[in-house]
Order: structure tokens, then sequence, then C-alpha cells
């Protein structure tokens, strides 16, 4: 499953550069899927919505510092744990619990993220 932030993120930011997909932004800021990988072309979300990698998308929130499910591999293949969670001072990067996916899907994301 992908981790999320929670809304009792104080914006400290301490999470953001821990991320090996990059896919860890501040509140407000629009998102590309091509940050911090070596993507080009096209790429397909979740949904099923196909992208140029350098498209800037819509910040998933304004408030606070939010993750990209679709670039979220919780560190597999590079840490033992989530690095977000494992620097956030207020426990507020959580597993969320309505994107269950398994190491092999995490692996396989980061396999198409990082080519």
């Amino acid at each position: 499953m992908a981790i999320y932030i929670t809304d009792d993120c104080i914006n400290c930011g301490a999470c953001e550069p821990e991320c090996p997909n990059n896919a860890i932004y501040e509140g407000g800021i629009e998102w590309t899927i091509a940050e911090g990988n070596t993507l080009t072309g096209q790429y397909t979300l979740e949904d099923g919505t196909v992208v140029d990698v350098k498209t800037k998308q819509h910040p998933i929130s304004s408030d606070y510092y939010f993750i990209v499910p679709d670039k979220c591999t919780e560190c597999v293949g590079f840490h033992d744990e989530p690095q977000c969670a494992a620097v956030c001072p207020v426990d507020c990067c959580l597993p969320d619990p309505d994107r269950r996916e398994s190491n092999e899907t995490l692996l396989e994301r980061k396999e198409r993220l990082h080519l």
C-alpha cells in the first residue's frame, strides 16, 4: 500500500528529502512523474490515465505535504522501511488502508520508475 500523510502534518519537510522516488511534495506544489527518476515519454497512472511524464499534475493537498501514490513504493527495493515514516516527528506518514499493495506490486512500480 502507498503511504499517505495525514492532516496532522506540521509541514516540517523532514520527509521530502528522504524519499528515493521523489514522491513527496509540499502542499500546493504541482508534481510530475518524471521528477526524480529516468522516465521519458508517456506513463500510465494507476487510474488508467496516460500522461506525459513531464506534464504538471494538480497537487493532492494544498495545506500540507503529500505523497503521490503513483510514485510511492514504500521504499521497497531501497530501504527496509518507509523513510518518510521513519523521520516524521509527528508520526503522520501512515500506510494507506485504501491502497493495499503487495511487495511485488511495489517492486514493479520501482522498476517502472527507475529504468
